[in-house]
């Protein structure tokens, strides 16, 4: 297979489009159905999603009169291209290190935030007061969460000993030492805001705002703005994994390791979305700020103190 052929492959097929999607799907379904048990209710079945993206490209587009309508279209491309981006990104990380560049783990973490900036010009596009109240709210989530994400890699990158590959982060294990630990578990609270998940869905708010961002989508740019959420619920976890977890492996058991892994952090996402009570963004942005800002502050400095005096533990 020539080079062209095979970055075709891994961005349509696998670890592209089609494999991020129907996984993406499936974890949607997981996430909903768990969540259902928790509240002592039934639940979707299992092909629900792939129903729900079904029904929604088979209704009509509908666009506000007032709305600029190239930037509300393409607004869903860009955040689906994003997350797809993304996950092909980290899938040839985890599963072909060799093809892998020098710095991909910053071209990660400008791909993450895409679908946010997608969602938040989408809806500001759209021209609706209701999706306005929801932009807003997820601007300043965006601007609360980012901060503490990039000081978690910083902690990363430390504990690595300056490597900035995916690949080579892979290899190493920081969530072994206090500061890594203490850097996934703030970089886990962060991929939850970015999410959208309870508690830090306040940009949507189906009970205040009715879908927020989403307010004035449907049909099948809803669908698209749904695929790329389930997609999310892929590569986003994958990150975590690759990033603080020691990634996936390429023998069978590797791989078999690294997916129970991806399953351990989409139990936590679970967790935390069904025991607390949705924010305020005020307190999402304290939150992020100042908690967990000044944790994550202390994690750099043990992961220094670790680095200079060869303590791996810290």
């Amino acid at each position: 297979m020539n080079n062209e052929m095979q970055v075709l492959f891994w961005i349509l097929v696998f670890p592209g489009f089609v494999f991020t999607a129907v996984l993406g799907l499936l974890a949607a379904w997981i996430v909903r159905k768990v969540s259902a048990l928790v509240q002592y209710r039934v639940g979707p079945p299992f092909l629900q999603p792939f129903w729900d993206v079904r029904k929604l490209l088979s209704k009509e587009v509908l666009i506000p009169q007032e709305a600029n309508k190239w930037v509300f279209i393409g607004a869903p491309l860009v955040g689906l291209a994003g997350v797809l981006l993304l996950s092909t990104l980290l899938g040839v990380a985890a599963f072909w290190p060799q093809k892998t560049f020098v710095g991909d783990v910053i071209v990660a973490i400008y791909l993450m935030v895409l679908p946010s900036l997608a969602l938040i010009l989408g809806s500001s596009a759209s021209a609706s007061p209701h999706a306005a109240v929801g932009t807003a709210r997820e601007m300043k989530l965006v601007m609360g969460y980012e901060l503490p994400l990039v000081l978690a890699f910083i902690v990363v990158i430390i504990k690595s000993g300056g490597a900035l590959g995916l690949a080579a982060i892979a290899e190493t294990t920081p969530v072994a030492s206090i500061s890594g630990a203490v850097a996934f578990l703030v970089s886990l609270l962060c991929i939850h805001a970015k999410i959208g998940y309870v508690p830090f869905d306040m940009a949507e708010a189906e009970t205040e705002l009715g879908s927020g961002v989403l307010m004035e989508y449907s049909g099948g740019l809803l669908a698209l703005w749904n695929l790329t959420s389930a997609m999310m619920l892929v590569a986003l976890p994958m990150f975590l994994v690759v990033v603080y977890l020691g990634g996936f492996g390429t023998t069978p058991a590797g791989i078999t390791i690294g997916l129970l892994k991806y399953v351990g952090v989409l139990v936590l996402i679970i967790l935390i979305k069904n025991t607390n009570p949705r924010v305020r963004i005020d307190q999402a942005m304290r939150f992020f700020w100042i908690g967990c800002g000044l944790v994550l502050v202390t994690a750099i400095a043990l992961a220094t103190i670790g680095n200079i005096y060869d303590i791996g533990w810290l």
